[in-house]
């Protein structure tokens, strides 16, 4: 397990979910968040993705950054991230991708380092994620659901490739990669251990609830 940092720098992206296992590729181009990158690839490449809380704006631009508050309310819950691969391009954007390593809840929120958030981080609540366990996830009752899924709201998706990968890794990829709305993200990254997780997402595949037009997600073409 990846020794964390007690303070990490904190990347409010709505709609978005890194789970523990999971990877999130992620393009930066705001100011302030490619002062956090710059930090952490200096430091211990650690960035926790956190979802805003409550009525934000949705809609991202890449010219003028993420529409949304500039200090919105935070979820209590988030992922951190390690930096796993990165490119910054000739004009300061950063490409890169998070390896998703432990969930944490937020102590307290510290003042801002040149521009962007960053709390204190507590563990405590999911010493589950620290477990090496592929957990009870079953993957042709999953493939299944999403067919289904797949079919009733007309999302494309690389069921071949989804196929190949293990159980765990599997869920970790459909739970990251549907657009969903940000409470049913939420309630996805909240869940206690894997295998809720596995009841839950089967359960929102079943639902047929409204997804979200706005957000590009992995495995999704």
């Amino acid at each position: 397990m990846d020794e964390l940092p007690d303070i990490i720098p904190v990347f409010p992206l709505t709609g978005a979910l890194l789970l523990p296992g999971g990877r999130l590729p992620l393009h930066i181009f705001e100011e302030r968040y490619r002062n956090m990158v710059e930090d952490a690839l200096a430091g211990d490449r650690a960035i926790g993705i956190i979802q805003p809380f409550g009525k934000v704006p949705q809609t991202y631009s890449e010219e003028e950054g993420p529409d949304e508050l500039d200090d919105p309310e935070l979820y209590e819950v988030g992922c951190v991230g390690l930096i796993e691969r990165w490119e910054r391009l000739p004009d300061g954007r950063f490409i890169m991708l998070l390896r998703g390593v432990r969930r944490f809840t937020i102590a307290e929120e510290l003042p801002l380092e040149r521009g962007y958030r960053r709390v204190a981080a507590s563990f405590e609540r999911f010493e589950v994620d620290t477990e090496d366990v592929e957990a009870d996830v079953t993957p042709d009752i999953l493939m299944g659901a999403l067919r289904q899924f797949a079919e009733a709201h007309n999302v494309p998706l690389e069921l071949d490739r989804l196929g190949e990968l293990s159980g765990l890794a599997l869920l970790n990829s459909i739970a990251m990669a549907l657009p969903f709305p940000p409470a049913e993200k939420q309630a996805l990254l909240e869940a206690p251990d894997v295998t809720r997780r596995h009841e839950l997402l089967l359960a929102l595949l079943d639902m047929g609830i409204e997804l979200r037009g706005d957000v590009a997600a992995p495995l999704l073409n």
